[in-house]
């Protein structure tokens, strides 16, 4: 049975909130309607199961991240507010329900994820390739970008899932490599570097993309060698944003970071070349992705997004 935490939390675990994370939440008909599809075509969506602050103005704009291969995860990450516990059977009919939900919503870009499937041979990598294909035939104007998990000890599943080319690659190393043990427990920040340094090998006209959270007891030194790292894995996109406890039995936020230290961020980020950089309190690695992918595509063909 899946273990789901008590509900989120109201308060910061050292003090309040600070005004710049404050959002405002308002069920505009756009976000009724997207969230009406997600019931209908009885999809998943990180937005949800993750607690996501960004829920309501993403939806408002038929922005979700679909979350494939279940809600139920085989780890238990002191950060993530997914359930953990036996995980779902895994649907062989859900990579045609999601294509046509993409169509109907009329996406120019999407966002695929899923949990953690240790329990799978390929650890799900077959089950992303066939979500691609849909969405390519289904919906063939549609950019494509997976979040995938770190397939650790699934031989062949990296490659698998590249072949299938989709526009954007993106695994997040989370935290900085001090804190992966008692953040990220049976992840390996190094396993995770090798996998998108495999994937632009594979597949260098694939975007790759990571990301992390700050304010979980993190140096700026160590967040400064995270950036060193994913770089010379040619990573393209870099996100950065404020790590909220979702329930009380979650890691305690250690601090919140002010909006001026992300911007120091964005700045040291760009002046190690990586392509496009999002940093900011609220930043999550599918915030105002559709936009961002366009900015992207841009960066590299060296003209203005339109």
């Amino acid at each position: 049975m899946a273990h789901r935490p008590p509900a989120a939390e109201t308060g910061a675990s050292r003090g309040r909130k600070p005004p710049w994370l404050k959002v405002r939440l308002r069920e505009s008909p756009e976000f009724l309607a997207t969230r009406e599809l997600m019931r209908r075509a009885r999809l998943g969506t990180v937005c949800e199961e993750a607690a996501c602050p960004n829920l309501h103005e993403c939806w408002s704009v038929r922005h979700a991240t679909v979350m494939v291969l279940g809600t139920v995860c085989t780890r238990a990450c002191a950060f993530c507010n997914v359930a953990t516990g036996r995980p779902d059977r895994v649907d062989p009919d859900e990579p045609a329900r999601l294509a046509e939900a993409v169509a109907e919503l009329g996406l120019r870009h999407v966002v695929v994820t899923s949990v953690d499937r240790d329990d799978l041979a390929d650890g799900g990598a077959g089950h992303f390739v066939r979500c691609i294909e849909a969405i390519r035939r289904r919906a063939p104007g549609t950019t494509v970008e997976i979040l995938t998990p770190d397939f650790r000890h699934k031989q062949g599943a990296v490659e698998r899932v590249a072949s299938a080319r989709p526009d954007v690659y993106n695994h997040n190393v989370e935290t900085v490599p001090r804190l992966y043990r008692r953040i990220r427990p049976g992840a390996s920040f190094e396993h995770s570097v090798a996998l998108l340094a495999r994937v632009k090998e594979l597949e260098p006209d694939t975007f790759t993309k990571s990301g992390l959270m700050v304010g979980l007891g993190e140096e700026q030194g160590e967040v400064l060698a995270v950036m060193d790292a994913l770089r010379e894995a040619s990573v393209d996109f870099l996100t950065l944003g404020q790590y909220l406890r979702p329930t009380p039995r979650h890691a305690p936020v250690a601090r919140y970071v002010p909006p001026a230290e992300f911007d120091g961020y964005r700045r040291e980020a760009e002046s190690r070349g990586f392509l496009l950089v999002a940093s900011s309190p609220l930043t999550r690695s599918s915030y105002h992705a559709d936009r961002d992918f366009a900015r992207l595509r841009a960066a590299r063909l060296g003209a203005a997004p339109s």
